[in-house]
């Protein structure tokens, strides 16, 4: 039976003005990538400090440099429309890499954050 599941992807920024990557795996029993949606544990910093690339199953989805302030959704987005559609994406080999390069920014002071990567995906809980 095909179901719908969100799973989440944490990335540590520990460090301003560095770039961090995470490579992550969806479990095998994931069929279709519906979504993906950026957040942060600190809106804040991640809206104005951020910008990353991320590639799944080596298609590069958003290009190295992207302004996260481009793809957030804020509180007045209807729930059913914050994320970015994939048009059920095959996942292919299941790996997700996440480059997040933080920046200073006027009126930012550095904390550690974390990038927050979920997707909606589709799972056959037979397989």
């Amino acid at each position: 039976m095909i179901k719908t599941i969100y799973k989440r992807f944490d990335l540590l920024v520990k460090g301003a003005n560095q770039t961090f990557s995470g490579t992550f795996e969806f479990d095998k029993s994931i069929v279709a990538l519906k979504g993906v949606l950026i957040d942060s544990d600190r809106p804040d910093l991640i809206l104005f400090r951020g910008s990353q690339r991320l590639e799944i199953n080596r298609d590069e989805i958003v290009p190295e440099n992207y302004m996260t302030r481009r793809w957030m959704s804020g509180l007045n987005t209807n729930v059913n429309t914050r994320y970015r559609d994939l048009k059920s994406m095959h996942p292919g080999n299941g790996i997700v890499k996440l480059d997040f390069k933080d920046s200073d920014s006027f009126g930012t002071n550095f904390t550690p954050y974390t990038v927050i990567l979920e997707f909606e995906c589709e799972m056959d809980d037979a397989k």
